[in-house]
């Protein structure tokens, strides 16, 4: 039924949204992508599935020592990886190889320390799925689905109506005009790091719950990736069209075509934005993010 086609979707196409928004903010100020990005949300998925396992705390509790550890590693990542490069004056790809060899690092390091096997998060949630008329919709979805509206509204707010959404749009317009206005750059970069990380390990953990966790779980950021170019390289609003955009074409193909071509038009959704239109589907200028 369509109906229940749609609903999946948009239950993935929202995960999805929380790692792309991440992507659009980090590339939005510097204009590079941070392929570790997904590394930070697979590490989120292992400290929630361990607070649930190990620590046998509530799954809400998980979250948010999720959040905050994914969110607290992405500012260490920018602190100690990220921030020296830019103060060098170094080319932008400097960034992106720095992000890769953080992305290797952080996988190689839950492999010798935790391991290769899958982990599965405890039944924490009853497994109901919830009628709404001819479509249902899983219990995990639901909380999930609801939980990535209410953190997206309030970025929206954060964005639109603070100041440091303000600071941040003139970051990401011009960083040195911002920093001669006395905005200090280095303090919301590394608070734009931070949030970026907390969606993502909120992401991770929706990730492990509704699949299993393993090291090579921050693949999954792959698709957010397509999501942000898709929607324009450094626009939050394009990220989560993009984002939701991948979850239903996913959803279609895999249910009236074939499960197996699923990646296949995701990544040749990729090709042709970039061959079509480079700028996205907001059509964002390089200047104007955010």
């Amino acid at each position: 039924m369509i109906w229940q086609q749609i609903v999946n979707g948009i239950s993935v196409g929202s995960i999805y949204a929380l790692m792309a928004t991440g992507y659009a903010l980090i590339y939005s100020l510097l204009g590079f992508s941070n392929w570790a990005h997904g590394d930070i949300a697979m590490v989120g998925a292992y400290i929630g599935f361990f607070s649930v396992a190990t620590m046998h705390l509530p799954w809400w509790a998980s979250l948010i020592l999720a959040l905050l550890g994914a969110g607290l590693l992405s500012l260490l990542s920018e602190r100690l990886a990220y921030r020296r490069i830019r103060q060098n004056n170094s080319p932008t790809m400097f960034l992106m190889i720095a992000a890769m060899g953080l992305s290797v690092a952080l996988q190689n390091f839950v492999l010798v320390t935790v391991g290769s096997k899958f982990k599965t998060y405890p039944q924490i949630l009853a497994v109901k799925a919830i009628q709404i008329g001819d479509t249902y919709i899983g219990l995990i979805d639901l909380i999930s689905l609801c939980i990535t509206i209410v953190v997206i509204g309030i970025l929206f707010y954060l964005i639109e109506k603070t100041k440091f959404g303000l600071a941040v749009k003139s970051a990401a317009t011009n960083m040195q005009v911002a920093s001669l206005l006395g905005i200090n750059v280095d303090k919301y970069i590394s608070l734009v790091f931070l949030l970026a990380g907390s969606l993502a390990g909120l992401s991770g953990v929706f990730l492990g719950m509704k699949y299993t966790v393993y090291p090579q779980l921050g693949n999954f950021a792959l698709k957010a990736f397509i999501a942000s170019v898709f929607g324009g390289l450094g626009s939050v609003p394009g990220a989560i069209v993009g984002a939701l955009f991948i979850g239903l074409m996913e959803v279609f193909v895999a249910g009236y075509i074939s499960s197996g071509l699923r990646d296949f038009f995701t990544f040749a959704l990729l090709i042709g934005v970039l061959v079509i239109r480079p700028t996205g589907l907001f059509g964002k200028d390089i200047q104007d993010k955010a």
